[in-house]
């Protein structure tokens, strides 16, 4: 029993150390955003995502895109070569950081010569939309979220109250409006996007501008006041005429077009008669088997006519869950 007990406190004590490392980053990170004078000094020893007019820095290691970090030092060095001094830095926000405690920063460059910088590190601006499908998942996440930060303070340099100048604190966690004592923090818009299912089919709509062959799950923004369900049930509704009978929650991702959103992903049942009423909106009986040939369609191709990646997508998270539980085709 004693041996028991001793396994159980090992385990228990990996567990908390594991988190242990977790927590003291979100700590950490928390502190640069409440300390200004914390974040400054921070500023001198971190690396700096770089973006120009919200477009990220990307660089070509043989056949893979790598997102450089930049040092302090480099960061100095390529201001001196604008002739600019070192309060760029100021413009910054922080990202997060390492486990090691290295503080991550994105700084906008827009303002200066765009291929001077390219030629001075190599690499080249890249459209956000092209940068997500190219890059590992990690590094998608973190440009996403680099780029919709850098965006919301470039929406809200003025107080919607007064009109006068916002200022960011040091980490860009926040603006505040001295003449009014508004305090402003980002915010996202939550979308609710839906796979609708009757338990054999998968239905996937289009809109008239989509390319030829391409589909998707339904998607909508909340309306004030409400419940991710009623939204969901409210979409398809709206959408494709169907009534949903019952509803559950998948997965959740932030997704910065158009502009910050939370995307929460739902799976919604409806019976199989109304899909039948419905046809015509129906992409066609998914299944298994079909999933290799119906996922290319989910996503235009890119102007080279290679297939994108779908593996950061929810709507490919949704449509793979959903056919993993469905029987195989023509089962009876």
């Amino acid at each position: 029993m004693a041996a028991i007990y001793q396994a159980a406190y090992r385990r228990a004590a990996l567990f908390c150390r594991s988190h242990s490392t977790y927590v003291k980053k979100m700590r950490y990170l928390n502190k640069l955003k409440e300390d200004d004078s914390l974040c400054r000094q921070a500023q001198t020893s971190g690396t700096f995502y770089l973006f120009h007019n919200l477009s990220p820095f990307l660089r070509k290691v043989e056949e893979k895109y790598l997102i450089p970090q930049l040092s302090a030092a480099e960061m100095k060095r390529i201001l001196e070569k604008f002739k600019e001094t070192e309060q760029w830095i100021e413009k910054s926000v922080l990202i997060g950081c390492s486990d090691e405690h290295v503080p991550h920063f994105a700084l906008d460059l827009g303002a200066l010569e765009r291929s001077v910088i390219e030629a001075e590190l190599k690499g080249s601006f890249t459209d956000l939309r092209k940068a997500l499908f190219v890059v590992d998942e990690d590094s998608s996440s973190l440009l996403a979220s680099a780029q919709a930060l850098l965006r919301w303070h470039d929406s809200h340099q003025y107080c919607s109250k007064t009109g006068q100048p916002t200022q960011k604190n040091v980490a860009g966690s926040k603006r505040v409006c001295h003449a009014s004592g508004i305090t402003y923090y980002p915010q996202m818009s939550p979308v609710v996007i839906i796979l609708v299912s009757d338990g054999s089919r998968c239905l996937l709509a289009r809109q008239p501008s989509f390319p030829q062959g391409m589909y998707t799950a339904l998607s909508g923004f909340c309306d004030i006041g409400e419940a991710v369900e009623e939204t969901a049930r409210r979409e398809v509704a709206e959408e494709v005429g169907l009534e949903v009978e019952s509803l559950w929650y998948s997965a959740s991702q932030h997704w910065p077009f158009p502009s910050s959103c939370l995307m929460i992903a739902c799976h919604a049942l409806v019976r199989g008669q109304q899909l039948e009423a419905q046809r015509h909106q129906i992409a066609g009986n998914t299944t298994k088997a079909a999933f290799a040939q119906l996922k290319l369609h989910l996503l235009p191709r890119d102007q080279k006519g290679a297939e994108l990646t779908l593996t950061a997508l929810l709507a490919c998270e949704l449509l793979t869950s959903k056919l993993n539980c469905m029987p195989p085709a023509n089962s009876d």
